[in-house]
């Protein structure tokens, strides 16, 4: 069974560095969840060879534009291709009315039926289980609603010892709650938006820096730690990636295009 993720997109606010905005996939079994949906994300998904076709299922944590702006293009580009699966968003509650409205103006019906899932943005909460997955959102501390995901495999194959686990974390200030809802999970991705010298911004804008990541990372007791969501200000990521690694030793940078599998 598969269980790997892939970045499409690290970068904050603006795309920047030859890096994108938030966008990821995460393959359970081959089936495949996008994780925030930023400007440019279905550009990525081509530029990886990854099928618009095959995502059943489309998270978004929450809505600054950095993680959802691409979404409106993406439904249209699926759309116009002849998508007739069904397909499952996840979000904040306002965003079935944007989507809605996006629609309604471009006089566009969709090819596919498309089932909208509000986030409960206060609470740990299933959203998605079957006899392989579970999925919970859960709360995460930022300027606005904002919540993070976290996937379970259950009954792995023989070969693996141990069910495999993600969790994502963007975006998010220093916040130990969480650490209960991802425990020992064998990836965390958490966004390093700043470095910690740059602190007093990232408590200001409730963002984390990367030394911040890492000790969530430690109080939690994950395998292994990604940290990305990185501010345009860093053109070398690796002072992040240093700073991180002193705190938490099992940390990895994210890149773009990379799968990384658990």
């Amino acid at each position: 069974m598969t269980f790997s993720f892939t970045v499409l997109g690290c970068n904050a606010a603006i795309p920047a560095n030859n890096r994108n905005l938030s966008a990821h996939l995460l393959n359970a079994d081959e089936r495949l969840f996008l994780i925030d949906c930023g400007e440019g994300t279905q550009f990525q998904l081509r530029k990886f060879h990854i099928s618009l076709q095959r995502i059943r299922h489309i998270l978004i944590s929450h809505l600054h534009g950095d993680h959802f702006f691409g979404l409106i293009g993406l439904l249209n580009s699926m759309h116009l291709l002849g998508r007739k699966e069904d397909l499952h968003v996840y979000g904040p509650p306002m965003l079935q009315e944007i989507i809605r409205i996006q629609l309604e103006v471009s006089m566009t019906i969709l090819n596919y039926h498309l089932h909208f899932h509000s986030l409960m943005m206060e609470d740990y909460n299933l959203l998605f289980d079957d006899a392989k997955l579970s999925l919970h959102s859960f709360p995460l501390k930022h300027t606005i609603p904002t919540c993070g995901f976290v996937f379970r495999e259950k009954n792995p194959p023989r070969k693996i010892l141990h069910p495999r686990s993600f969790a994502y974390c963007s975006d998010t200030g220093y916040f130990e709650q969480m650490t209960p809802w991802i425990s020992g999970v064998s990836l965390l991705y958490h966004e390093a938006t700043f470095m910690q010298s740059l602190a007093k911004a990232a408590n200001d804008k409730l963002h984390s820096t990367a030394a911040e990541a890492a000790t969530i990372a430690s109080k939690a007791g994950v395998k292994k730690l990604m940290v990305g969501h990185f501010s345009a200000r860093y053109e070398d990521l690796e002072p992040l990636l240093q700073e991180a690694m002193a705190v938490f030793p099992e940390t990895i940078l994210a890149e773009e295009g990379k799968e990384f599998n658990m």
